[in-house]
């Protein structure tokens, strides 16, 4: 039976070693200018600005990643109203006011992700669950949906690889019996992120954090 999952991003879970999880936000800027949706359920970069971004808005996506984007806040230039949303538009705030972005932002977070595909080096669950500890990339990292708000973000199952530059490691194989068909896409990996600005030695170049994965 096929798995029940779409694609919805990164969804936040547990930390690691659970600890207390409040799900708590940080808030961080979006420039009032910046013509890029984001979307919640999106991973996002820190910019020298001082603001955040799309994920592959900058040097093909080699930045380290802040967090995952939870919604926003801003003053519409059209009917001066605040607006709270999903996500980011791309357009449409007045200047005069902060363009307020919302990030799951703490390194030890652990996020839900879907797979996008079948591959036949990973199409049952002991080979799914041999990739835990290795590190994954998105399939795709900055669309989604303009009417739900929610980002279409999944993993590739391709990309399964010891590679520390790749944006996710693999933590976990999710328990859902309305996702457990391993010969289709839709596995719901648990994740972290790998490459995390916010790690103590993280910095703006991605690879710079987590050794290679095993």
């Amino acid at each position: 039976m096929a798995n029940s999952n779409g694609s919805f991003g990164l969804r936040p879970m547990g930390k690691i070693g659970q600890a207390t999880n409040s799900t708590g936000m940080t808030e961080y800027r979006i420039a009032s200018d910046n013509s890029n949706p984001i979307f919640q359920g999106m991973a996002v970069i820190p910019l020298a600005a001082g603001v955040i971004d799309d994920l592959q808005a900058a040097a093909g996506g080699n930045v380290s990643i802040v967090g995952v984007f939870g919604g926003c806040e801003y003053v519409s230039s059209t009917t001066g109203e605040t607006i709270f949303s999903n996500f980011w538009p791309g357009s449409g705030a007045d200047s005069t006011f902060p363009v307020k972005a919302f990030l799951y932002d703490d390194p030890n977070q652990l996020f839900t992700i879907a797979t996008s595909n079948v591959v036949a080096a990973a199409n049952t669950e002991a080979e799914v669950r041999a990739a835990v500890f290795a590190n994954i990339a998105f399939a795709t990292g900055n669309s989604g949906s303009t009417t739900t708000g929610i980002s279409s973000a999944t993993a590739d199952l391709n990309t399964i690889a010891t590679t520390n530059t790749l944006a996710l490691r693999i933590m976990g194989v999710q328990n859902d019996p309305d996702n457990s068909d391993f010969t289709a896409a839709g596995i719901p990996l648990i994740v972290r992120i790998n490459n995390h600005f916010n790690a103590p030695t993280g910095s703006i170049a991605a690879g710079t954090v987590s050794t290679t994965g095993v």
